[in-house]
């Protein structure tokens, strides 16, 4: 993974013009400052077949300020791993600009063992695919931001709120450190929010229907509740300033989320 990353963070300069390092924070100042998204589906675009199931992703903009556009490129299943792979990463980073965002939230699919397509390994390989992202993402002029993964609704017979994710938010808190970038600890505030929230009402918060108990994917007051826990920590790291932020103490309307019909 070390020469990966290396050829990354090198073909990634190279695009860079050099008058970049006199202008581009300038030019950032001046400009829509977009915050884009690589994760998995509890972040995801989700469509009308898919309704309710709502990611955390689609209710971001009702909380950011218009001048902070979303560009949601989380997509369902994907590990830090396959979401490289597939080239997923290479478009964002091909669209990216000075002053730019770039939201990191995997684990979910990691964890996977089973699959080589998506596994990889939380202190060796996990951290070096999140990597790229953070070298990717500078190489361009923009902010890498780490966020550890959303819990899922697990509760033991006393009613306490499970973690899930194993080392995988150890290992990303430690790469956060290690390389100096902002990280949003979902994984914790989730946890202590299903916690208060308890055994019941976490179920108004999931994808719970007449047909499916799904205990990892959001409706809309979750997808909502979620993406207000983002915006909090993108203020309390500094990421983002509270003139970038509005509606944040608000009752945001679920009528507000729409799944759009997917198109081919």
């Amino acid at each position: 993974m070390s020469v990966t990353r290396r050829q990354v963070t090198a073909a990634a300069l190279a695009a860079v013009p050099l008058a970049l390092a006199a202008t581009g924070t300038a030019q950032a100042a001046s400009r829509k400052r977009t915050v884009y998204i690589a994760g998995d589906s509890t972040a995801a675009q989700k469509y009308a077949d898919a309704a309710p199931e709502t990611g955390w992703g689609m209710a971001l903009p009702f909380f950011l300020h218009k001048d902070r556009p979303v560009a949601n490129h989380a997509v369902n299943g994907r590990s830090s791993k396959s979401f490289v792979d597939e080239g997923r990463l290479d478009v964002i980073l091909a669209a990216l600009q000075p002053g730019d965002f770039l939201l990191i939230q995997f684990g979910h699919n990691d964890e996977k063992s089973a699959d080589p397509t998506r596994y990889t390994e939380p202190w060796t390989t996990y951290q070096d695919y999140l990597r790229l992202y953070i070298d990717g993402a500078r190489a361009h002029g923009a902010r890498p931001v780490l966020a550890t993964s959303v819990e899922r609704r697990k509760f033991d017979a006393a009613g306490n709120a499970l973690p899930t994710h194993g080392d995988y938010p150890a290992a990303m808190r430690a790469l956060a450190e290690e390389e100096g970038v902002a990280l949003l600890d979902i994984q914790a505030l989730s946890l202590a929010l299903w916690q208060r929230l308890g055994v019941e009402e976490t179920k108004t918060y999931f994808n719970w229907t007449a047909t499916e108990q799904d205990n990892t994917h959001f409706n809309p007051p979750g997808a909502i509740a979620v993406a207000r826990l983002v915006v909090r920590e993108l203020l309390r790291t500094g990421v983002l300033r509270p003139r970038d932020v509005c509606r944040l103490d608000d009752e945001i309307p679920t009528s507000w989320i729409t799944w759009p019909e997917a198109t081919a």
